[in-house]
């Protein structure tokens, strides 16, 4: 009998490190100190995050059925998941069998690539652009500049943020660090033909974002979406937005690029029903969209006529393949989770490093591209939260966002080398492994009453120790032990007294 190796299976690639935008140059707590910093920042997050907040609770309060509205989101995402390769070769048929070309990406280089091969293709040097997470991810407008193609966003906050030459801070409000005024010194230093005499108010800045896009539109033969959806029974794909400049790219343009994650997809159009309630009101707090956009294939002598879908994996498929991380691609990018985190709050988005920031960030990020050890950015997203758990609670789809946390501090400490966070764990694995080592370690921590001090906790400690109160103060430790209290006279007088008004 001739015997046959068969190969090892092999772990599906992360995305590649240094290409597109899922990692930061620094790690969380260094940056979040750099955004802490800045107090107009954090007024601005503040109030914009707590007025769709508020508006969230009101319009989710209005549907009796809010909560099966997400049972039925998370069961349609988890089956999606369940069977991914099935669904989306039926949209690539369906795609394709509706006048579609459909391209594979294995990452953000091919994806590249790929799109600036199509726009060379048609001769065209300018692309518009409507908001779409997934090229935000890839790095595309600076390949394509790199290329001599030039990229204008089309979404306003999208347009504020590239005018600005600033990266976006929010899923959804990628201009949420932004204020009316610093908006009209961007537009005034950035747009040509703006009236010098612009003002502050929000009706005369969109007027002026309004008349430098129209021409954009008019002139620009290639226009390169994302989407919010794509339909695997009848290849339809579907664009939610509240300006209308998503509209005008996908159908005034020759040229219709769009740029898919591969767990967009949704298996029928009926689910859309869900996703529809779900999303905006998760969102912005609005029954529904303003503008909802669908297209299927090529209509002839109707919008674009040349019509590319890239499928993009770059590390989805390794999420997918992670019995943990894999429910992380069930998110809908709503941002709601964004808008409830203290944390987020607090430093905002550019702390996170990467294009998905927030509590949904911490998750997605390392899932897509990785931890590489204890010095990579993306190793100290996991503990960027509280736990509190108002992300789960916002959650449309009912992503259980701080299990998936504990999950991947649990995978980072696994990950990295011997340091002081594993030194700290081994001494309170020999403190608590007998009872007497455990009384000496409670007598030790006494001393530390000596180090608090007047002021009553402890600011700073020297290393290992440092890595705690470099982020938080460590209270005065109490004068008794719960044991000490247990066996005194005092205890045992409250004891007694609590079980009599028990029995009362």
């Amino acid at each position: 009998m001739t015997r046959v190796a068969l190969p090892s299976p092999a772990f599906p690639p992360r995305a590649p490190e240094g290409a597109g935008n899922l990692r930061g140059s620094e790690s969380f707590p260094d940056a979040a100190h750099h955004e802490l910093a800045n107090s107009q920042l954090r007024r601005n997050i503040s109030n914009a995050t707590h007025t769709i907040r508020e508006k969230r609770l009101q319009v989710t309060g209005e549907l009796p059925d809010w909560e099966q509205l997400r049972d039925s989101g998370s069961a349609i995402k988890t089956d999606v998941m369940n069977r991914l390769p099935e669904l989306l070769e039926q949209f690539e048929a369906a795609v394709t069998a509706r006048g579609g070309v459909v391209h594979w990406a294995q990452d953000a280089v091919e994806a590249n690539e790929i799109v600036a091969g199509l726009v060379r293709e048609t001769g065209s040097e300018e692309v518009i652009k409507v908001k779409s997470m997934a090229t935000q991810e890839i790095g595309l407008n600076e390949h394509l500049e790199s290329e001599g193609i030039r990229a204008y966003e089309t979404d306003l906050a999208e347009l504020i943020v590239q005018l600005g030459h600033d990266t976006p801070s929010h899923i959804l409000v990628p201009a949420i660090h932004r204020n009316r005024s610093e908006i009209r010194e961007i537009f005034l230093n950035e747009m040509a033909d703006v009236d010098p005499h612009l003002d502050d108010d929000p009706a005369s800045l969109a007027a002026a974002a309004r008349r430098f896009l129209r021409h954009k539109f008019m002139t620009t033969p290639v226009a390169i979406s994302g989407t919010n959806f794509g339909i695997a029974e009848t290849g339809t794909l579907g664009v939610v937005e509240s300006e209308g400049n998503g509209r005008m790219c996908l159908t005034m343009p020759q040229t219709l690029i769009t740029v898919m994650g591969i767990e967009k997809i949704i298996p029928t159009y009926a689910d859309l029903e869900v996703f529809l309630q779900l999303l905006p009101r998760s969102s912005t707090g609005e029954r529904m969209n303003p503008y909802t956009s669908m297209w299927t294939g090529v209509t002839p002598e109707d919008g674009p006529q040349s019509f590319h879908l890239v499928l993009l994996d770059n590390g989805r498929t390794a999420a997918l393949a992670d019995k943990i991380g894999r429910e992380a691609l069930n998110c809908i990018r709503c941002s709601a989770c964004l808008n409830v985190c203290p944390v987020y709050e607090r430093t905002g988005g550019h702390a996170y490093g990467s294009t998905y920031p927030g509590p949904i960030g911490a998750v997605l990020t390392p899932q897509l591209a990785g931890m590489h050890g204890s010095h990579d950015p993306n190793s100290s997203l996991p503990f960027a939260s509280s736990l509190c758990g108002a992300c789960f609670d916002a959650c449309p789809v009912k992503i259980d966002i701080p299990s998936l946390l504990v999950e991947l501090r649990h995978q980072k400490v696994e990950q990295a080398a011997f340091g002081s966070e594993a030194a700290a764990m081994r001494a309170a694995s020999i403190a608590m492994s007998s009872s007497g080592k455990f009384t000496v370690a409670q007598k030790a921590a006494g001393l530390g009453r000596l180090i608090a001090g007047k002021k009553g906790k402890i600011s700073a400690l020297p290393p290992p120790l440092s890595g705690w109160t470099d982020a938080r103060d460590i209270p005065k430790p109490p004068k008794q032990t719960f044991r000490q209290w247990w066996g005194s006279a005092e205890g045992q007088r409250e004891i007694a007294d609590a079980r009599r008004q028990a029995h009362e």
